[in-house]
């Protein structure tokens, strides 16, 4: 078994069996199976008997809040929507949050293969921003596409209830439908018009995303981007208000989070996981940020 699917085995056990009793677990883990789930928001919430710390899901998360708010951390940043507001958590994004919301809604979850069928295209999930893990992950539609919104969701719960997975492509279809009723309401994280700059900025973010285990120095992905690190900085900085530095070191950060929460590795195989052979450097790099060591980190979490 390799490193990642080790990581991936103990993570699913440890989410379970921290966070929510062990009779509840049937609608959240069978999604491992079938790919897709959906529940009401409130249902949700009853299940999680704890904070739910640093995690990563292998799917797509989608929040709709028909009554009260919900507060997530996405990746750095800290989103709370309210009435008729959407938050979407993409797949193997980073992701935390509190229990306490007194709310009503709606989440669902899909693997982005489980959109393919033969009224979609292979990279359908690309079409749509808020799936992409630089998009605006918050969304905010008017009360009339608010309306079609939780017929949607009504009818594929409807659906969940009655019949499972029997039929996919009715979950698709409605999917599809949900994402472009959501594309009407979306709006970019930036409102420029640097085109060039927004989607150098956008790429940097992926880049970040799929290679941050390995490659820690601007200077390495203005080489993949294939422009000057002087030009990373200045474009990621306009755009995002955040030096190249601050993202990368916030995804080392968010990476450890994850495996400090999520598995009973060392804090030196854990340094390792994240690119680090020096420890001590590792743990400097973790107290800059959150003002403790990794390992005071992991007591907090373990006491919480």
């Amino acid at each position: 078994m390799s490193e990642k699917d080790t990581i991936k085995v103990y993570s699913t056990k440890a989410f379970t069996s921290k966070f929510m009793p062990s009779d509840d677990l049937k609608a959240i883990v069978q999604v491992e199976r079938d790919n897709f789930f959906i529940t009401r928001l409130e249902d949700m919430y009853k299940l999680v008997t704890r904070n739910v710390p640093a995690s990563r899901s292998t799917i797509n998360n989608c929040l709709f809040v028909t009554e009260g708010e919900a507060v997530m951390k996405i990746g750095s940043e800290q989103y709370k929507i309210h009435k008729n507001e959407i938050l979407i958590v993409p797949a193997g994004q980073v992701f935390s949050f509190q229990t306490g919301d007194v709310n009503k809604g709606y989440i669902c979850g899909f693997h982005s293969d489980f959109l393919l069928g033969k009224f979609a295209k292979t990279d359908l999930w690309k079409d749509f921003e808020f799936l992409r893990v630089w998009g605006n992950p918050k969304i905010e539609p008017d009360e009339q596409t608010a309306g079609f919104i939780l017929n949607i969701f009504d009818r594929l719960l409807t659906e969940y209830s009655k019949n499972g997975l029997r039929n996919q492509e009715i979950y698709q279809t409605y999917l599809h439908a949900l994402f472009c009723e959501m594309q009407s309401a979306y709006k970019p994280l930036s409102s420029s018009k640097l085109i060039s700059a927004i989607s150098i900025s956008n790429r940097f973010k992926e880049l970040i995303f799929s290679n941050i285990k390995s490659i820690h120095l601007v200077t390495d992905y203005a080489s993949l981007l294939n422009i000057s690190p002087n030009h990373l900085n200045k474009t990621v900085k306009t755009i995002t208000n955040k030096s190249p530095t601050k993202w990368i070191d916030e995804a080392i950060l968010a990476e450890a989070k994850v495996l400090l929460c999520q598995s009973q590795f060392s804090i030196s195989e854990i340094a390792s996981s994240v690119g680090f052979e020096d420890q001590s450097y590792f743990t400097r790099l973790f107290k800059k940020y959150e003002n403790v060591t990794p390992t005071e980190f992991r007591k907090m979490i373990d006491k919480s």
